[in-house]
């Protein structure tokens, strides 16, 4: 058995122990062992797909990221994942998380560009005041 963590920067997403792990790289995916090499790979978004000790297959969607394998520990890091128990469950899971961060995201970029143009609004402001 090998130790599965899945960490995100506010969260650990799955800690669990699991018999087998497939995962996407850059250059395709690939399969864990519990006696396979210690390793480490750069991720692909993608699925990440793992058998618990009940021999059932779980799924996590991930953003790029990496993983390393030492020992009998396997550690994801990634920067925004999704678990679920089927992959229907989990698209449907995905599609709703990304429309979150997209809808996060938009509000930032609203928030800098009024920022910039207050920013220089006073900018403007103050090269009309006279120089003492």
């Amino acid at each position: 058995m090998m130790r599965l963590k899945v960490l995100l920067p506010t969260e650990v997403l799955v800690d669990r122990m699991v018999s087998k792990v497939v995962a996407e790289a850059e250059n395709g995916s690939f399969c864990l062992l519990p006696r396979h090499i210690d390793f480490v790979a750069a991720l692909a978004p993608g699925i990440l797909t793992f058998t618990d000790n009940d021999d059932c297959e779980r799924y996590a969607g991930l953003a790029a990221g990496i993983l390393v394998k030492n020992g009998s520990d396997v550690f994801v890091s990634v920067e925004h994942g999704v678990e679920g128990e089927n992959l229907g469950e989990l698209r449907d899971i995905v599609s709703q998380h990304f429309e979150m961060v997209d809808e996060r995201e938009r509000q930032a970029v609203s928030a800098v560009a009024h920022l910039e143009a207050s920013f220089v609004r006073r900018f403007l402001a103050l090269e009309e005041q006279p120089h003492v």
